[in-house]
C-alpha cells in the first residue's frame, strides 16, 4: 500500500514565503509592477502546488501586507514589509 506525501504548500504561510521567493527572484517592470504570471507559473508548474495552494498562499501575503494585488489582477508590487522579508 502507497500513502499520499504530505503536501509542501499546503500551509498557506509556507506558500506565500515560496511565492514571495518567486516575486523576489523576477524583473520588475515599470513602478516595481511584477506579472503574476512571473509568480503563478513556477509556483504551479515548477513547485508542482495546487491551484488552491496559490490561492491561498497569495491571499497570506496579501493579508499579511506583503504583496499589494493591482485592481485588475495581473501585477503585483512588494510593500515595505514584503521587501523586508528580503533585506
Amino acid at each position: 500500500m502507497k500513502y499520499a506525501d504530505a503536501r509542501p504548500y499546503s500551509n498557506p504561510e509556507k506558500a506565500a514565503r515560496r511565492l514571495m521567493e518567486h516575486a523576489q527572484a523576477s524583473e520588475p517592470i515599470q513602478d516595481r509592477r511584477i506579472y503574476i504570471e512571473k509568480i503563478n507559473g513556477p509556483f504551479l508548474f515548477g513547485d508542482k502546488a495546487t491551484p488552491a495552494e496559490y490561492s491561498a498562499g497569495l491571499k497570506y501575503a496579501i493579508d499579511k501586507g506583503w504583496l499589494q494585488l493591482h485592481e485588475g489582477g495581473t501585477f503585483v508590487k512588494f510593500t515595505p514589509a514584503g521587501a523586508e522579508l528580503f533585506a
